[in-house]
């Protein structure tokens, strides 16, 4: 029997009170975030424009946990080293906003941050044909991108099997750690099904951040993963 995956409780700050943004990080984290999942939208990729790379620096020093940067931009390049100046850990971005896909994995790596990309529901899974062994995580959208707040997508259970597949054999293969991240629509009473389908790491805006309980929400969060 293989040993249970890793559960990683990524809350979104999308959801947070940006009018106190380093103080709602300090208490995901304090209530056992185990990443900060940070939404970058810019009003072309996606229609919706929310923060960029001075945002990202001003709440690193608050995070005692990686910052999961999600690039919903287009282009995608010019960005990605500002965000790993900033303090970025993990960029993930949109292979259908880059002209270069293999390029801009590599200029994430170069510049000191470990890359990843991200499925919208439609977008298919063969973009990792050519690229899983040079990504540190996968990111499969459970929403379509641009707003919080959406109910998950149950057609991606499937493609989030398929994932897991990829990424097991990546692992068998390499040796190497990828996580395998969904994102949009997570909540306690679907979380459990998410993680059967392969998920290790979760990311949760409003379901945290709506919350009166942080901490009491994240453990609940875990439990249900444990229990599936």
């Amino acid at each position: 029997m293989s040993p249970p995956r890793p559960c990683r409780i990524a809350p979104s700050l999308l959801s947070a009170d940006f009018a106190r943004l380093g103080e709602e990080v300090r208490a995901v984290i304090a209530a056992g975030a185990d990443l900060v999942h940070f939404d970058v939208m810019d009003n072309h990729y996606v229609p919706n424009l929310t923060i960029g790379p001075l945002v990202c620096e001003a709440i690193r020093p608050h995070s005692s946990v990686p910052i999961d940067v999600h690039l919903m931009v287009e282009p995608v390049d010019r960005i990605v080293p500002d965000f790993a100046k900033a303090g970025a850990t993990f960029i993930t971005f949109h292979p259908e906003a880059s002209r270069h896909v293999d390029r801009t994995i590599g200029l994430i790596r170069e510049s000191g941050c470990r890359p990843g990309l991200v499925f919208n529901p439609a977008t298919p899974l063969a973009w990792l044909d050519h690229t899983i062994d040079k990504l540190d995580m996968v990111l499969l959208m459970s929403v379509n991108p641009g707003f919080g707040g959406q109910s998950f997508l149950p057609h991606v259970l499937p493609k989030l099997e398929e994932a897991r597949r990829r990424v097991d054999a990546a692992r068998a293969r390499t040796g190497r750690e990828i996580l395998l991240e969904v994102d949009g629509g997570v909540k306690i009473d679907n979380i459990a099904a998410i993680a059967k389908a392969g998920a290790d790491t979760f990311v949760a805006g409003s379901a945290v951040f709506g919350a009166k309980d942080y901490r009491a929400t994240i453990a609940a969060m875990r439990a249900a993963v444990a229990a599936a």
